[in-house]
């Protein structure tokens, strides 16, 4: 596929305008640490909450989307809308915690919240952890997203789309910092929702595909269009896997990024640099709202249609394939189409014969339709898919490089660092992170199986990161214990498997990793030395969590006649808690509001639309009575 002066023009003009933007905000931006990395504080809701949009639109996104459709169908797709639950309590429970917390970022949260050597060594461990290897490996997924595009639709090597993709991140991430960012993320937003759903109208509207109404009454397309899955139809370990193991566990117990349980990464970025802990709050449910509802649809539609473009194998030759597989004793026994049947690939790998087998995958489908677009309309979708990366990769790489700064090289390694010293180190570890990333996505090969192995990693960790604002008991010792746990879980899983043995299945894995790890970080929260006291009553005073969580600690510093809670700031748990099932409730009637109406469903889709807006209106009443300190 060859691109066209116009679609070249379209393409040059908006990296034109990304550059100058990053240039544009680039002196104010290098004054000091909170205007480099934080904006100042200062920034509005819609605007963060379209940047936190703009950054989980990654290029790897539609991918994924489109091999969990053709591998599972649109109900697959619970495997990352159950993390709605996480969402809406980040919204109104964490959100406006996170911002009166005044910290830099949410690593430096470690020493507000526990004391001594253990906090210390915990806010350098998760420092170089989430600031390095957690960050590279998001950034490597959504690079490699960005090879597979490059090869499909302009037939670049892996190393020609990687440097294509980065040199012009890197530049305006580096000059502008956090605003430049967020400026970009908002054009970058526009762009690629513009090109997402221009493609699926084309698309669907192919010769081959016939339309929407012949789309949905296909009978390769039928099968895989259920928004939940039917048990009596649905296999059982399918129907536990991406249904009700998000639904009952993986949203509270596993940290992911963009969905970490109690707020984290990216996310607690744009809420420490609200101008208010009332537009932290906003831009955290706009986000939730414009990821979950608003946004898949356009993918989902291409991937059905995918379905009728590049047919999946038979299910039976996929089962003659796996058994001549098991037979010849593993995959490196048997020649390429039989490896191909077995992933239900064969029609994608005779379209594109030069892509190499590890990368011929069902999240290929995606780029793979976009090569019959026409010129214009390919620039434009291209361009758009680039916007996708870049939101995503310069975000990770602010936030990653803010960690690197605040939490590694101004707290251990130069103390006395001015504001001009840590933003240059910021810049170089732009450029860094950068380089290793790209470096790391050559070794990937799909989406999906990136995305299971971030989310067995942390498995076990999210019921802590939730109580630690609410449980004094909980101490470093028991944080770092449900790290070191959950990465080993891990760690033997995949050792068992290596070996040849028969670990359980990946629903198994995960809640065997959530088990063990609770229970390991539960027994050394009770048994081993509290957070200094001190530390508990200044965290408290600070932050005014509320909760009965907290009562040992209130309860002792009243009869020390300490005053540490605020009598003008009421305890926002149970209006908090009223108001994420309204706004959860709300925003999955959405999603499947917009699924009815494609599927020429208007009743239906009108009867969701009546649960979204009495789930607004909850949130409405509920939103009244929150307790919002004053901008700091």
């Amino acid at each position: 596929m060859h691109l066209t002066s116009i679609d070249w023009i379209i393409m040059a003009a908006a990296f034109a305008v990304y550059l100058a933007i990053g240039l544009f905000v680039g002196k104010s931006a290098g004054k000091d640490y909170d205007s480099y990395f934080l904006s100042g504080r200062s920034m509005p809701w819609w605007l963060l909450g379209t940047s936190m949009v703009a950054t989980t639109f990654a290029t790897d996104t539609p991918n994924l989307v489109a091999g969990i459709v053709r591998r599972d169908g649109v109900f697959g797709n619970w495997v990352w809308w159950a993390f709605l639950l996480t969402g809406t309590t980040t919204v109104f429970l964490f959100a406006k915690l996170w911002r009166r917390s005044n910290v830099l970022t949410d690593i430096e949260f470690y020493e507000l919240r526990y004391s001594g050597k253990p906090a210390a060594f915990l806010r350098a461990f998760r420092g170089i952890y989430l600031g390095v290897f957690f960050n590279v490996m998001i950034m490597a997924n959504v690079t490699l997203a960005a090879v597979k595009i490059g090869g499909v639709l302009l037939g670049l090597t892996p190393m020609q789309s990687i440097l294509i993709a980065s040199v012009i991140t890197v530049a305006y991430s580096m000059v502008g910092g956090l605003t430049g960012v967020l400026l970009t993320d908002l054009v970058q937003f526009v762009v690629a929702m513009a090109g997402a759903i221009w493609a699926a109208v084309f698309i669907v509207g192919l010769p081959e595909v016939g339309g929407l109404a012949k789309l949905v009454s296909h009978p390769d397309v039928i099968p895989k269009m259920a928004m939940v899955p039917d048990f009596g139809e649905v296999h059982s370990e399918i129907f536990a896997a991406v249904f009700l193991f998000p639904l009952l566990v993986q949203w509270w117990s596993a940290y992911y990024p963009g969905a970490e349980p109690g707020g984290g990464g990216y996310v607690v970025q744009r809420v420490l640099a609200a101008k208010s802990e009332a537009h932290a709050v906003g831009a955290t449910l706009f986000f939730n709202v414009m990821h979950y509802a608003l946004r898949p649809w356009p993918w989902i539609l291409v991937a059905l249609a995918s379905l009728v473009i590049y047919p999946m194998d038979p299910p039976e030759k996929v089962a003659a394939a796996k058994t001549a597989i098991t037979r010849a004793g593993g995959e490196d026994k048997v020649d390429e189409a039989t490896r191909l049947a077995a992933r239900g690939v064969t029609s994608l790998r005779a379209a594109f014969p030069n892509m190499p087998e590890a990368q011929v995958a069902h999240d290929m489908a995606y780029p793979a339709l976009l090569t019959r677009l026409p010129a214009g309309l390919l620039g434009l979708v291209v361009t758009s898919l680039i916007a996708a990366y870049m939101s995503t990769m310069s975000t990770q790489v602010n936030w990653g490089s803010s960690i690197l700064v605040n939490d590694v090289y101004r707290r251990f390694l130069n103390p006395h660092a001015t504001e001009g010293q840590m933003v240059w180190v910021g810049r170089f570890a732009t450029v860094g992170l950068m380089v290793v990333s790209c470096a790391v996505a050559l070794v990937l090969q799909d989406a999906l199986s990136s995305f299971e192995l971030l989310l067995q990693v942390g498995a076990g960790t999210g019921l802590l990161l939730l109580l630690r604002w609410f449980w004094w008991r909980v101490n470093a010792a028991a944080e770092i214990t449900a790290m070191v746990v959950s990465f080993a879980m891990a760690l033997l899983f995949f050792i068992w498997k290596k070996t040849g043995g028969t670990p359980p299945s990946g629903v198994g894995q995960m809640l065997w990793g959530v088990a063990v790890t609770t229970v390991a970080w539960v027994l050394v929260a009770l048994f081993t030395q509290p957070t200094e006291e001190e530390r508990l009553r200044e965290f408290y005073r600070r932050i005014q969590p509320g909760g009965p969580g907290w009562r040992y600690v209130l309860e002792r510093a009243e009869h020390e006649r300490q005053q540490i809670r605020d009598p003008k700031m009421k305890s926002d748990l149970p209006i908090g808690l009223l108001a994420s099932a309204g706004a959860t409730a709300g925003i999955w009637a959405l999603i499947f509001a917009g699924g009815f109406f494609l599927y020429g469903q208007p009743l239906s889709g009108l009867g969701m639309l009546a649960i979204t807006v009495a789930g607004g209106a909850l949130v409405a009443w509920c939103w009244k009575r929150l307790s919002f300190g004053a901008a700091k």
